[in-house]
């Protein structure tokens, strides 16, 4: 049997944050990375801390049944197919954070000299996205996304017991080859 078709324990991993950050965000149509291990764009910036709950990906599609006289499904034509991410940022004095749950435009000043954010309904712009983990055994994780928009953020709690965090959903966009996110992988 070939290694690919038996049980290997150290296929199966977890996912840290790379040392040094783990998200970032630039504007669309900022040079994307290719593989998992090059240097960013300078046009991407950090976001700083994420929530111990990490990344999640949701790739969901949906589907109609067609049914046959009699009720047999004879069909399933996807629908739908939609690739969102959710991460909670957690330096909630971060100006780049801030400008990612309120809009670039909305954000100005820095803590030290006075920072303000507007509040209101400015739609938020498309950004292009880059998520990078270490795996079991130091495999580099990179996700790429293209062109994404936070498209929903929860609630902000503040309270005395926990991190102030901006839980944001990402929505991922095709791009011109149809994908709405890149993975990439390598062992240094």
């Amino acid at each position: 049997m070939s290694e690919t078709t038996t049980n290997n324990k150290s296929n199966v991993t977890t996912g840290k944050p790379r040392y040094g950050g783990a998200a970032f965000a630039a504007p669309t149509g900022s040079t994307l990375p290719t593989d998992a291990a090059t240097a960013l764009d300078q046009a991407f910036v950090g976001l700083g801390y994420i929530s111990e709950d990490g990344l999640t990906n949701n790739g969901e599609r949906s589907s109609n049944n067609i049914k046959a006289w009699g009720g047999d499904i004879v069909l399933s034509p996807q629908t739908e197919k939609t690739d969102t991410f959710t991460v909670t940022f957690i330096e909630a004095l971060n100006p780049e954070v801030l400008k990612i749950v309120h809009g670039d435009d909305n954000v100005t000043g820095s803590v030290a000299a006075g920072l303000t954010v507007n509040v209101n309904s400015q739609e938020l712009p498309e950004k292009a996205w880059v998520f990078d983990m270490v795996m079991n055994g130091g495999v580099l994780k990179r996700v790429v996304i293209p062109s994404g928009k936070v498209t929903n953020v929860s609630e902000v709690v503040y309270n005395d017991e926990e991190a102030v965090g901006y839980e944001c959903e990402i929505t991922a966009y095709p791009d011109s080859e149809g994908n709405t996110h890149y993975e990439h992988f390598i062992k240094p």
